[in-house]
């Protein structure tokens, strides 16, 4: 169905019946539920931001066993945040997690191979940029600079990626 057909039949609806038809995908469809308690809810942006670095950080360190590292799950996390959610602040809060973990991934198991640090980099970039265009250099830039200083002995050119990346976003 075209987006000018659904907008065609959701004004012939009732309110009734669009009342009943948001609890029915409320009640069936986490996404949604996500974005109406993040949209309706005072201060749940909190336990929103934790439920997604939970995601996040499960891929790379989970309760149990060893983390399998599926950067597609971890990124889709913060994609799908940023579609619930317009805090820029907790947007940039879930990309430097995404970063810290990975860094702490390789830290722990080794290195890991160049698309691994090919996502790490280019998250990384996503953060400063999403950092600098919305004034959060002041909360974010202990953390940032603590990811470049980790990564001094990782391979891939990785710590070097990281450290012209950093300068050229914060310390311009």
């Amino acid at each position: 169905m075209k987006i000018s057909e659904l907008n065609r039949n959701l004004k012939e609806a009732t309110k009734g019946q669009l009342i009943k038809d948001i609890v029915a995908l409320y009640k069936k469809n986490e996404f949604v539920k996500d974005y109406y308690n993040s949209k309706y809810c005072e201060g749940n942006d909190g336990a929103l931001l934790i439920k997604y670095k939970e995601i996040i950080e499960h891929e790379f360190f989970p309760v149990n066993g060893f983390g399998e590292a599926r950067l597609s799950v971890a990124k889709k996390a913060i994609s799908e945040y940023k579609k619930i959610n317009d805090n820029p602040e907790n947007l940039s809060e879930l990309m430097v997690f995404y970063v810290e973990n990975g860094v702490s991934y390789t830290d722990c198991y080794g290195d890991i191979n160049e698309q691994f640090y090919l996502s790490m980099e280019g998250m990384y970039e996503r953060a400063l940029k999403h950092i600098s265009s919305n004034n959060l250099e002041r909360k974010f830039d202990e953390r940032c600079k603590k990811i470049v200083s980790d990564t001094k002995n990782m391979g891939w050119g990785f710590h070097d990626q990281l450290r012209e990346t950093y300068y050229s976003y914060i310390e311009e």
